[in-house]
């Protein structure tokens, strides 16, 4: 059962007659999307006060005693004469007349809408998709509802709504793709056989085989879910059935996407794993498919919870620099309009919507401000046919000129996807850059909604051949038809065949769905797909891993090169292998290697030869590097700090952190220099030697400082007291004091990570209160998260500046995904105009977060 659903009483099927039952309110609709994203249509019925003002319908299917049409009977209790008398000649009496109106009015009402009042939104879109839908089709996806909420009687989800709310949103995201009945009706019951007692066989009898390969395509393996290898061989098998029938992934988006809009209602834990799945796998596979719209609101979605922070910044930016983008925008359109009408182009141009996480995404692979990613304006021409494509780009050149190099033909070249387009930029008023999209209203259809909007069009042209039918899947050329219209899907099919381990399978579907690709040739003439860059090594590796592990050599194209050469497309390539029994990759091999695929089949090799010997290299190494820091090796091995860093690194134990630095993973001097940084700094870290070691003459010459640290011991006068460095405690923290062996008393927070390893030793901890004075000087930590720019640090050191805080020290790292964490140490002398600062440094632009920080076991 999907975490969003949680059983109230077990889902057992209740009579026919309650399949008619009042319909369960569906769930809240999702928040809307201003950013071109797939409509959801609200799929709960009409208000309460609409529904009471008129008729209820009767259910859609009655018993044999219920009226049916205009040989109804009359109710129980009514009068037995017949409704309408013969003609007299007399006026008939006002209360047989309206009683004769009221009668009509129910029978009017139920013959315009002889649905369930429930399904009316979701009916509505599938009438608008096909006009000539057959009233029997109707009634079929009406029966897959009935089944779908009488088994799911008793399910609620988490927002406390009924459960059949979810299959129904479902199904309505797939009604607005344009996807064929069959898919719907597998929407609505995708979930019956994996949360209730409603079997597969008993479905394929009721509804044909194509929607139970449906059903059984989006159903996972197991109830219970096991961690990382179940998810993993969950994707597996969503990606195997999906390369047999597309339609399966199109569900399982639409099923995913439903649980993003809702998703507030889980766990914060269980909303980033669910997120972090979203854009590693589900987004890209939309992406795959050409099913734009999914792929843009899913990213948009999860980016929202992994960075929250970052997410509101850029909402922010965007905000801010609206309203003179779209004033410059709709110069643009209307001049572009002017001249598509004078040439007689029928045109409808708009402009292109910037989505949060493509913005994010830019800033990040590209390295460039966020000024200059959303300045450039986007604009989309839409036409009726391929030769107006090519006349509207002649009219946008013949104004503006275009950038050299900048052109691109996808509509004579299609991408992998099926997307077809010009691409175009040219510089535009005020010497701005323009980017054009122009393509056809059909190519924008599938631009947006993919092998979704391909499957409706083959749909199409076979029912005007033959009716529609639900229970087989449509044929073209043959019944891999649809097979052929993608070759990436095709190719899942062999490749995992010779994945065993579901993480793995995993793994190498993730780097596959996000790389660029060079195809070479076998010398069977088989076409394997490699990232760019890739070497025989790699090529190796796709063919088999033994294949892999055995290459001694290689030939391209008929010539011996080294194993590190790089390949080009349509490179043939040949591989020699040896035969002995001890043959094995070579470790150089990881230094040039491309794809994860090869490299994690060469790491496995390794670490499952040698990981014992890993280990004890990777601790020899840790205790090396600590000796050279001078850090308590005894100390920081039996204590926790390590194993609190293995966990924060993700590793599974210490061993796997040893494993790790011994097979060269990571190296032992960043191992050590995190966790100085986790003690404090290597001040803190030297205090730790000057606890554990006795004083030597040249320590106890330390120069002391003159500051008055604003804390005094209970009990004892004329102690040098000092402020730990590890933690850094301000006036109003918790706080206790250690007599160091020569270097007075050290006064902690009491929730500083080092307090554990003090306790041990309780007679030396002091009762210590604060007693702050004008001329006492406190150490303040903080870190600054920000978008990476130019200048940035400049910035916010300049507002510290400001602010009137002496700075001692300030470190800067920026990550790969263009994330810059600062650190800044300064001193000041009121605790409480921290707040000031912290107000003002997040003031600088781009600036998402800002705190202090301390090494307490929970941030302050």
């Amino acid at each position: 059962m999907p975490d969003e659903a949680q059983h109230l009483t077990a889902a057992k099927p209740e009579s026919d007659s309650a399949a008619a039952a009042k319909p369960a309110p569906s769930a809240p609709h999702a928040k809307n999307d201003t950013r071109g994203t797939v409509e959801h249509t609200q799929s709960a019925p009409v208000d309460k006060s609409a529904e009471e003002s008129r008729p209820k319908p009767a259910p859609p299917e009655r018993p044999a005693s219920a009226p049916t049409g205009d040989d109804s009977v009359p109710a129980t209790g009514a009068t037995s004469q017949p409704a309408v008398r013969p003609n007299t000649g007399q006026p008939a009496r006002s209360g047989s007349s309206n009683r004769v109106r009221a009668r009509l009015a129910r029978l009017g009402v139920q013959r315009s809408n002889p649905y369930n009042p429930v399904l009316e939104p979701l009916l509505r879109i599938v009438r608008s998709n096909d006009p000539k839908i057959e009233t029997a089709t109707l009634r079929q996806i009406e029966k897959a509802y009935q089944v779908a909420e009488r088994w799911h009687r008793g399910q609620k989800r988490k927002s406390g709504d009924p459960y059949i709310t979810h299959p129904l949103a479902v199904t309505t995201i797939l009604a607005e793709l344009g996807m064929d009945p069959a898919t719907l009706m597998a929407g609505l019951l995708h979930d019956t056989v994996e949360d209730t007692e409603y079997g597969l066989d008993q479905l394929r009898r009721d509804f044909g085989d194509s929607v139970a390969l449906l059903v059984d395509g989006v159903t996972k393996l197991d109830k219970v879910k096991f961690g990382e290898a179940a998810q993993a061989e969950t994707v597996r098998k969503m990606v195997v059935a999906m390369a047999k029938d597309p339609r399966v992934l199109v569900i399982k988006l639409a099923d995913r996407l439903h649980n993003m809009r809702t998703m507030r209602y889980l766990k914060r834990e269980k909303q980033e794993k669910k997120a972090r799945e979203t854009l590693e796998i589900y987004a890209p596979l939309a992406h795959r498919l050409g099913m734009n719209t999914i792929k843009w609101e899913l990213e948009d979605l999860a980016f929202a919870i992994l960075y929250p922070k970052m997410y509101d910044e850029i909402v922010r930016l965007v905000a801010e620099r609206a309203p003179k983008r779209d004033e410059y925008l709709a110069i643009v359109t209307d001049e572009v309009q002017q001249d598509l009408r004078a040439a007689r182009i029928k045109a409808t141009v708009t402009g292109r919507p910037k989505h949060y996480y493509s913005v994010y995404q830019k800033m990040i692979v590209r390295g460039r401000d966020f000024a200059e990613i959303y300045d450039l304006v986007g604009i989309r021409v839409l036409v009726d046919t391929v030769r107006d494509c090519y006349a509207a780009l002649g009219t946008v050149h013949a104004r503006w000129n275009p950038v050299p190099g900048r052109f691109k033909d996808y509509i004579a070249m299609p991408k992998f996807n099926m997307y077809q387009s010009l691409h175009t930029t040219v510089i535009g008023p005020n010497g701005k850059p323009v980017e054009l999209q122009i393509r056809t209203f059909d190519m924008h259809r599938r631009a947006e909604y993919g092998i979704a909007a391909h499957w409706k069009y083959k749909q199409e042209a076979v029912a005007g051949a033959s009716k529609v039918r639900t229970d087989v899947p449509k044929a073209g050329k043959g019944k891999d038809d649809h097979l052929n219209d993608m070759a990436w899907l095709r190719q899942l099919l062999d490749w995992q065949k010779e994945t065993e381990d579901p993480g793995e399978f995993l793994e190498s579907l993730r780097f596959d769905l996000s790389r660029n690709e060079v195809f070479v040739f076998t010398p069977k003439g088989d076409v394997i797909a490699l990232p760019a860059g890739a070497t025989p090594v790699d090529f190796a590796y796709a063919v088999h891993t033994e294949v892999g592990h055995r290459t001694i050599g290689a030939r391209v194209n008929g010539r011996l090169v080294p194993l590190e050469s790089t390949l080009d497309n349509g490179d043939l390539v040949e591989v020699f292998t040896s035969k002995a029994a001890g043959a094995g990759p070579s470790r150089d091999w990881l230094g040039f290697v491309k794809s994860p695929r090869a490299r994690n089949k060469i790491r496995a090799w390794f670490s499952k030869e040698r990981r014992d010997e890993a280990i004890e290299q990777g601790k020899d190494a840790i205790v090396r590097a600590m000796r050279k820091q001078n850090l308590p090796i005894q100390r920081i091995l039996t204590g926790d700090s390590l194993v609190t860093l293995a966990h924060e690194m993700r590793y599974a134990d210490i061993s796997a952190l040893y494993a790790a630095i011994g097979e060269g993973h990571v190296s032992a001097q960043n191992i050590v220099q995190k966790l100085v940084q986790a003690l404090g700094g290597e001040e803190a870290a030297s205090e730790e030697i000057d606890e554990s070691v006795p004083p030597t003459r040249s320590r106890s010459r330390k120069r002391r400082s003159s500051a008055d640290p604003g804390v005094i011991v209970k009990g004892v006068e004329d102690v040098w007291v000092k402020l730990a460095r590890c933690c850094t405690p301000v006036p109003g923290d918790p706080i206790i004091g250690f007599v160091t062996r020569g270097s007075g008393v050290s006064v902690h927070r009491s929730d500083c990570v080092n307090v554990d390893s003090l306790s041990r030793e309780p007679e030396r901890i002091l009762e210590v209160e604060w007693a702050p004075t004008q001329s006492s000087v406190f150490l303040v930590a903080i870190q600054v998260e920000a978008l990476d720019r130019s200048r940035l640090l400049s910035d916010v050191t300049r507002v510290l500046s400001d602010q009137h805080v002496n700075i001692l020290s300030a470190a800067v790292q920026t990550s790969r995904d263009r994330v810059a964490t600062s650190r800044f140490t300064f001193e000041m002398g009121d605790p409480k105009h921290l707040g000031h600062v912290l107000k003002a440094v997040r003031g600088v632009e781009g600036v998402y977060d800002v705190y202090r920080v301390t090494s307490a076991r929970s941030r302050s």
